[in-house]
């Protein structure tokens, strides 16, 4: 009996390795579009409530390299993992590309737009890499969730 529970939990085990591999360790692009559909949903519910969540990548707002950014109509950032409170005009890639602006100008109310951008993936690798960012207007905020190439 304990050898057929030992080799039960073993079988689990590596079936619960097996679907976390299949996951990918980064998030993909039908991923983050939805997590930005999901975000626009929570802000129209509860937009403190939402912000919140973002800021602390509850509620599913977190996902490996995944996460929901926002700023107000003046471009303060209002969620993000380490940039809340900044003004997001003044964000710029390593490549010189103003990004900050290009998010704010293409964050159009019921439309989703690509803003292509140079930056670091969350964790301790500083080095920017090629991100994509699916960005909305929704309420007062423009957000969007970026995933990386």
């Amino acid at each position: 009996m304990i050898r057929r529970t030992s080799i039960a939990i073993a079988v689990a085990a590596g079936l619960a390795a097996t679907a976390a591999f299949a996951q990918g360790q980064y998030g993909t692009a039908a991923e983050a579009k939805a997590m930005l559909e999901k975000a626009v949903a929570a802000i129209k519910a509860d937009k403190a409530k939402a912000l919140a969540d973002f800021n602390a990548g509850a509620g599913g707002f977190k996902d490996r390299d995944l996460y929901v950014f926002c700023a107000g109509t003046d471009g303060i950032i209002t969620a993000h993992p380490s940039i809340k409170g900044k003004q997001i005009r003044e964000l710029v890639d390593k490549n010189g590309k103003k990004l900050g602006e290009d998010i704010m100008a293409n964050g159009a109310e019921g439309k989703v737009a690509e803003v292509s951008y140079m930056w670091p993936r969350p964790g301790a690798d500083t080095t920017p890499v090629d991100k994509v960012s699916y960005v909305t207007k929704v309420a007062d905020q423009t957000c969007g969730v970026g995933y990386y190439k």
